[in-house]
């Protein structure tokens, strides 16, 4: 059921709050939530003269002070007279405009922005995907001495994030010197084929098996 606060510029406002404070820390449960905002946003200011809306009016001010931690220049709003009615004829049933209900239901206004910020949330924080090659290589050994189990083994120990190695075969060369094809995916953001090659396949300790390597085909998923 909604809970109604009227009028808390006044008196009569304010006390008809203390009452309702006794025994409590903050409008609904036990900790701050939407409704004491609400409220404390209705208070025009501290009302020493109530003790539990003043206890409660502190516990709300430290709590919004420690996540809007920078300097206030001071603002004052005006209190002398009472918010004019507004125009229009109050409806059946005499609901009054300066009352809060605490619990009144979430709009569609309220639900479609919360769903644009969890959309623009995830948006920015999710990865752009980026494009994919396929690539053939050839990893070619020193001389038909070389143990080609160990060059492939040399071959697939590299591991960075976007490539992935695929099949592989053993292709006669000539003079019983084999060399090795083999399929790779990379991730043309991640990867560069040129850097691969040059700084891991035919670099120390790799380059014990492997003496080059050419690209076969290239080709974009």
């Amino acid at each position: 059921m909604a809970i109604t606060f009227s009028d808390l510029y006044t008196e009569a406002g304010l006390k008809s709050l203390d009452d309702f404070l006794a025994g409590k820390s903050y409008i609904s449960g036990d900790r701050l939530t939407l409704d004491d905002i609400k409220v404390y946003a209705a208070v025009l200011g501290k009302p020493d003269s109530f003790a539990n809306v003043s206890k409660w009016y502190d516990c709300v001010s430290s709590q919004l002070a420690a996540n809007f931690p920078g300097k206030a220049v001071g603002v004052r709003i005006g209190s002398g007279k009472a918010p004019a009615a507004p125009a229009a004829p109050a409806a059946a049933g005499g609901d009054d405009d300066d009352d809060l209900d605490l619990f009144g239901d979430e709009t569609e206004e309220d639900k479609k922005a919360e769903a644009e910020r969890e959309a623009a949330k995830k948006a920015s924080t999710k990865k752009k995907e980026s494009g994919k090659s396929s690539v053939l290589l050839d990893v070619k050994p020193w001389d038909d001495e070389t143990d080609m189990k160990k060059l492939e083994e040399a071959v697939r120990s590299v591991e960075m994030e976007g490539l992935f190695w695929g099949a592989s075969k053993l292709v006669a060369v000539g003079y019983g010197i084999k060399k090795l094809q083999i399929m790779l995916t990379i991730v043309d953001d991640l990867v560069s084929v040129d850097d691969l090659i040059e700084e891991q396949l035919t670099a120390e300790p790799r380059n014990e098996y492997i003496q080059s390597c050419d690209i076969v085909a290239f080709n974009k998923i």
